[in-house]
């Protein structure tokens, strides 16, 4: 009979059995096939927090089939991901299949590949127990706190409320931006920008109001600022010092999870969940022409910056052919994974560097081939050389002020040719200024006098919320996309244009817990503790100590919670919005039941009036005049439909913008991408037009 490979996804075992050939049997366990019950706690925390496991519901049929499989053949092998949830999954399978955990019958791959499989089936090993024992730490973990804490919730605040260590003290980072916006102050403030020329030449650069020539002058008023501009409209402008010099722009690094997710978002738009579901089946591999199954990428959950020396030489090679050897570092650049990265795996990259986005497009899922062109370009800019700038910085003498310009241009492109980091708020952009010597006189073109207010921090995107989870090191690369969007579905936070902000049920929720349970929304508590389970996956704590340190106070602070549920339960505020009840005249209030948010009036129970929750946008309905509503489809992707349906069926996927077309007067829709477009759906019109960007508040 022949060898059982279990793999954890059943594309994941079309790739394998591919390349494993004859000889071999290779399905899939779908993911889990134990965990905890979902009804009961599962966990006797009086005896050593002995968990107590269960067939996952529906998976009866699929065991039977793996138990008869692996009776049958002359050896089992689990090949679950290579990580600490795919370490206990084998030994999950292990326990159900009787198969000896002290036997080398583990193997892992760090890609899909023909030279991944073969390097994984050489080097088989016994189950990891301390990676086993840390997955089941942090599982216990969480349904202790869930289990003990939710009910709490639901008593004082509202059913069906949830707590959870790492889920709990993310909504408190979003909560905590929050309030700093809430509190910041703005100030007044005016700058003067200078258009200048250079005698006998006609390309003009901007310049800025620095001061006088000893300190810089803040301008707080319009007083002050017309005051200057008129002084300075009449000065002679002059260059002072000027500075030229080089700089040297290093690229980034190949992708771990975290940056991966957060330049997903940035780049292309997508949430966590999406990229790394996409990432999924780039790893398990696709079909392509000529070749078959092949896994594209490495392991996408790594924090690891280390790559292979042969993927290394693969994609030096590419360079050197498309680029030229210029393109190419005089030395080979290694990146350093940051402090308390695992580095059990190699840096996200594309596991054949030869096979370019081009080449496998056609095979490929507009999704997938989208990041994977992401993952892809990374990967080869990172290898390349830097990029070299010539920079200048001047000053500009008008009379007894100062101001100053720089700029730069690019003396060598290099890895800039293929891929440029996206940023979370864009850079002010450096003006190309031309040949500036000392003491050459200027033309004064125009001087602006500008308002500004000081603006608060931003609220966190998808993008910048993973990068402060990372920072502050709550959870870990596996639970970035899952406790984002856990604390979205529990409507702890809600989007806001791109952005999050918290909910008022959020805002509550983490003020009760913050007196209670302070040490479950504490970000470095948490983080703290994430090092602590990290230790265990490292063999240098005990599991069941490690639980037992924190479950001793965490009890203490269970039985004085109880002293707290006597009396009123909080109320969550409401939120009033312009509709009105038609029945009283009373504004209706956004409340939530057990079918998702509803209109109601606040006048219940004199008045019961409740209505569906639309979402109104700013656009009209193209086909019949009618207003536009923002709907979610059965998967939950948003779209936008006209609401006079059934009688006008329009609908789209993009976003209905605030302008009209200018050829047709039709509103204009919002389509995104790296330059976000707006353009005319009616049909014959084409008009198309970049769209302005505006400061989210």
């Amino acid at each position: 009979m022949a060898t059982l490979v279990i793999v954890e996804s059943p594309s994941k075992a079309k790739t394998i059995q591919k390349y494993l050939g004859n000889g071999y049997e290779v399905m899939a366990s779908k993911g889990h096939v134990r965990d905890l019950p979902k009804t009961l706690l599962g966990v006797d925390v009086d005896n050593g927090f002995k968990p107590r496991y269960v067939d996952i519901a529906g998976k009866s049929a699929l065991i039977r089939e793996l138990r008869e499989h692996a009776e049958r053949a002359d050896r089992v092998l689990l090949a679950a991901d290579p990580d600490r949830e795919g370490e206990a999954i084998s030994w999950h399978l292990a326990s159900l299949l009787g198969v000896d955990l002290k036997d080398k019958n583990r193997v892992t791959f760090n890609e899909i590949t023909q030279s991944g499989i073969k390097q994984g089936m050489a080097h088989p090993r016994a189950i990891d127990m301390d990676l086993v024992n840390a997955q089941q730490a942090r599982r216990v973990l969480d349904r202790i706190v869930g289990y003990k804490i939710s009910p709490f919730l639901w008593r004082k605040i509202r059913k069906g409320l949830s707590a959870g260590r790492v889920q709990s003290a993310t909504v408190k980072l979003v909560i905590d931006r929050e309030e700093e916006i809430r509190a910041f102050k703005s100030e007044e403030y005016w700058t003067l920008d200078a258009n200048l020329m250079p005698q006998g030449s006609r390309k003009a650069f901007p310049a800025k109001f620095y001061g006088d020539k000893k300190q810089k002058i803040k301008i707080s008023d319009e007083k002050t600022a017309t005051a200057l501009a008129t002084e300075l409209n009449s000065a002679s402008y002059k260059i002072g010092a000027v500075k030229y010099s080089k700089r040297q722009v290093t690229p980034a690094p190949p992708f771990v999870t975290s940056t991966l997710q957060q330049e997903a978002n940035r780049k292309l738009g997508f949430e966590t969940r999406r990229t790394m579901k996409t990432a999924q089946e780039l790893y398990e591999g696709v079909t392509l022409p000529d070749i078959g199954a092949v896994g594209l990428i490495t392991y996408m959950r790594t924090d690891s910056l280390r790559i292979s020396e042969d993927a290394r030489k693969e994609g030096n090679a590419y360079i050197e052919k498309t680029y030229g050897k210029e393109y190419l570092p005089e030395k080979p650049r290694y990146y350093k994974s940051r402090k308390g990265a695992q580095d059990a795996h190699e840096a996200i990259r594309p596991s054949t560097p030869s096979i370019t986005p081009a080449s496998v497009k056609e095979a490929l899922t507009p999704d997938q081939y989208k990041l994977y062109k992401l993952i892809w370009e990374r990967f080869i800019a990172s290898l390349m050389a830097v990029c070299v700038q010539k920079t200048c910085q001047a000053d500009i003498e008008a009379g007894d002020y100062v101001f100053k310009a720089s700029g730069y241009t690019v003396a060598f492109d290099g890895y800039t040719v293929l891929y440029v980091e996206g940023k979370d708020e864009e850079d002010e952009e450096n003006a190309s200024l031309p040949e500036l010597t000392e003491g050459m006189e200027l033309k004064l073109k125009a001087l602006t006098p500008n308002q500004h207010f000081t603006q608060p921090p931003a609220r966190f995107t998808e993008a910048s919320l993973v990068k402060a989870m990372e920072e502050n090191g709550i959870g870990r690369p596996s639970t970035y996309a899952p406790t984002i969007g856990t604390i979205l579905s529990r409507e702890y936070i809600e989007r806001a244009g791109k952005a999050f902000k918290p909910t008022a049920l959020g805002e509550v929720t983490t003020k009760w817990m913050e007196e209670q349970f302070p040490e479950i929304v504490d970000v470095k508590f948490t983080a703290q503790m994430e090092k602590r389970l990290d230790a265990v996956e490292n063999g240098e704590n005990d599991w069941v100590e490690t639980l037992g340190e924190f479950y001793g106070d965490f009890k203490n602070r269970l039985d004085a919670a109880e002293d707290t549920l006597s009396g009123e339960r909080i109320k969550v505020p409401e939120v009033e919005t312009n509709e009105v009840c038609e029945l009283c005249g009373r504004k209706m209030v956004i409340k939530a039941g057990r079918f998702g948010k509803f209109l109601a009036c606040p006048g219940y129970p004199d008045c019961k009036n409740t209505k569906r929750l639309v979402e109104k946008t700013a656009g009209v309905c193209p086909k019949c005049g009618g207003a536009i509503l923002a709907k979610k489809s059965r998967n939950g992707r948003r779209f936008f439909g006209c609401g006079n349906y059934p009688k006008c069926d329009f609908v789209s996927w993009n976003e209905p913008s605030g302008e009209t077309c200018p050829n047709c007067g039709k509103t204009l829709f919002v389509k995104k991408g790296k330059t976000e477009k707006l353009f005319c759906q009616t049909e014959g019109c084409g008009f198309t037009k970049t769209a302005t960007k505006t400061e989210e508040a």
